[in-house]
């Protein structure tokens, strides 16, 4: 656990460190978010904000091959080195995109690029956990639904990206919920606890740590298209790259707990339940109005939360609160069945609901 914690604050302080001198090259190179119609900023902010976490993760992953543990597990080097690669990759066509706006067939290609490198290395999604069976995937199978994990996560955390603190929020808490799975998971079953998922997850908490300092609100500079892009890519690969490393044969063995050998299944729709759910919605909603799904408006789970009266920081942090709710809750629930932690997700729960519709939030703009 102690050379997790230096891997985390080595990609925090990196990234932080970073992040100033980013925010200088996004102006000078003219990356910079203008203010739109459907955005929130009332001021330009520049991007960049994906080089400084590429480079706090790149730091951290360069510590961990170094450390007499972490380092000591070739699987380990050899994902976390195939995820670093392709995440360049991801972040540099975010840097683009930043830059000059690609159209959506440039990015998604670059998407898809970044996802192919990582599945050449062999990380990618070996089996499926299903009631009363485990599902081994052929290689056909495998690749195609590593892709489109991939794809949709890329995706989904981009879509998210509409208010200060919240994708990085939102992503370290996923993280962080994963990690604590993966970790925990190992420790019951008596298997390694050094795996690139664990690994890619506490540097991807570390990076959005260090990064939140400078696009909490007010923002000083915003991760743009080459973070948000790079944190989905390094969520999706952190979950892929565990059922590469676990047996899932052992998974049969958490005795009553059934729900704990279906976590590698539910675990990922917790982690990114909202930008999932935002993802989903959007898609629905642009395709009954007769555009595509790529085309951006103004009613994503956060424009709502604002029209709902709550502050920009109110609706960034109760957002946050309902993803920790469901991430952690389902972490929890998994692996520590017990009424006291039913009743605790549930008193969560009604907690948030009350917050988020209980009572009308009026805004100084309201009057």
């Amino acid at each position: 656990m102690r050379e997790y914690l230096l891997v985390l604050l080595v990609s925090a302080g990196v990234t932080y460190l970073l992040s100033g001198l980013a925010r200088r090259l996004a102006f000078r190179y003219n990356a910079v978010a203008m203010v739109r119609d459907r955005d929130v900023h009332t001021k330009p902010v520049p991007y960049f904000g994906g080089v400084s976490m590429w480079f706090g993760l790149a730091a951290a992953l360069l510590i961990a091959s170094k450390l007499p543990w972490l380092g000591g597990f070739p699987q380990v080097a050899h994902d976390a080195g195939a995820v670093l690669l392709a995440g360049g990759i991801i972040c540099a066509v975010g840097v683009m995109d930043d830059m000059v706006e690609l159209n959506a067939l440039a990015k998604i290609a670059g998407q898809l690029l970044a996802a192919g490198v990582v599945v050449l290395n062999g990380v990618k999604v070996y089996w499926i956990p299903l009631p009363d069976a485990i599902v081994s995937l052929d290689e056909g199978s495998s690749i195609a639904v590593t892709l489109v994990f991939i794809f949709v996560a890329v995706n989904a955390i981009n879509l998210i990206d509409g208010l200060d603190g919240l994708a990085s929020g939102v992503v370290a808490i996923g993280a962080g919920a994963f990690f604590t799975y993966a970790y925990l998971l190992s420790n019951e079953q008596e298997l390694v606890r050094a795996t690139a998922s664990s690994l890619i997850s506490v540097a991807t908490v570390g990076v959005c740590l260090g990064f939140l300092p400078y696009n909490i609100h007010r923002a000083r500079m915003f991760m743009g298209d080459s973070g948000a892009m790079l944190l989905g890519f390094l969520l999706a690969t952190a979950m892929i790259s565990l059922t590469g490393q676990l047996d899932p044969s052992r998974l049969s063995r958490f005795g009553a707990n059934a729900l704990a050998a279906y976590l590698p299944l539910l675990l990922p729709l917790a982690v990114m339940a909202l930008p999932f759910l935002d993802l989903v919605m959007a898609y629905v909603r642009r395709t009954l109005a007769g555009k595509l799904w790529y085309q951006a408006d103004k009613q994503h789970l956060h424009h709502r939360m604002l029209n709902l009266g709550h502050s920009h920081g109110g609706a960034v942090a109760l957002l946050w609160l309902w993803s920790a709710l469901v991430a952690y809750g389902v972490v929890l629930i998994g692996l520590l069945p017990n009424p006291v932690t039913y009743v605790a997700f549930l008193v969560g729960i009604l907690l948030a609901a009350y917050l988020t519709w209980g009572r009308r939030v009026v805004r100084p703009a309201d009057g």
